[in-house]
């Protein structure tokens, strides 16, 4: 017997996810982003995406996509915002589910699949004209990732595993665009207590310590969990 088709009393509207993807390479902070190879907007660039199925999660969808789009796979995302301007999509009526993450760009090689012709990173300050109201969603990620910064450990999720110093100041003055001083920053990191040494830099930079210090979460959950869960170490 034939499966029935969906029928409804009233009309509904198209679901999408879409996918903000940040990584860092210890200088820059770039966004992924896909060439569409199908209209509308085929040629243009546009954050990973895509219709969900109907036996899927819009998480599930979202994770299919940026497989399938980017080759990217095994990340963890985390829901962003709901986009349902009525006109944001010229085939009918999208409402879109956006997502971010945070991944350390050193360990994906992109490639882009299924209906995207390419995929590449992008520094968030030079993007490419973006299809839909994709420039959008990456503002608002932006501005999400701005807040978690003052109260989550979010910036360790962007960095190698042993990290310098300079690459933990550098990320957080590209997030809340503005400089720090060089001392004052050292001297708050390091008083956070989450910080573990972790020996000489083989690459120093002139006029700064060889170092390189890794993020220890377990100290972190622990002094959290002392402070009631609201130990917040990193908002300078």
């Amino acid at each position: 017997m034939a499966k029935k088709k969906y029928t409804y009393e009233y009309p509904h509207p198209a679901v999408t996810t879409d996918c903000v993807i940040f990584g860092f390479d210890g200088k820059d902070m770039h966004v992924l982003l896909i060439e569409r190879g199908i209209e509308p907007y085929k040629g243009a660039w546009a954050l990973p995406g895509g219709f969900i199925n109907m036996d899927e999660t819009v998480e599930q969808g979202a994770m299919r996509e940026l497989r399938e789009e980017t080759g990217v796979k095994d990340v963890f995302l985390e829901q962003l915002h709901v986009f349902s301007d009525v006109k944001r999509d010229p085939r009918e009526r999208v409402i879109t589910v956006a997502f971010y993450a945070l991944v350390r760009k050193s360990d994906y090689k992109v490639i882009g699949g299924d209906d995207a012709s390419d995929a590449d990173w992008f520094k968030w300050d030079e993007l490419p004209p973006l299809a839909f109201d994709h420039a959008q969603i990456i503002k608002k990620a932006r501005e999400r990732l701005q807040e978690r910064l003052h109260t989550t450990p979010l910036a360790f999720k962007l960095l190698d595993e042993k990290f310098k110093m300079s690459e933990l100041q550098r990320l957080y003055e590209l997030i809340n665009d503005t400089q720090y001083d060089r001392r004052n920053f050292n001297r708050k990191m390091m008083s956070s207590g989450v910080l573990d040494f972790q020996g000489l830099n083989p690459e120093p930079e002139p006029n700064r310590a060889a170092q390189l210090y890794s993020f220890d979460a377990d100290s972190y959950e622990k002094e959290k969990k002392k402070k009631g869960g609201r130990w917040f170490p990193f908002d300078l």
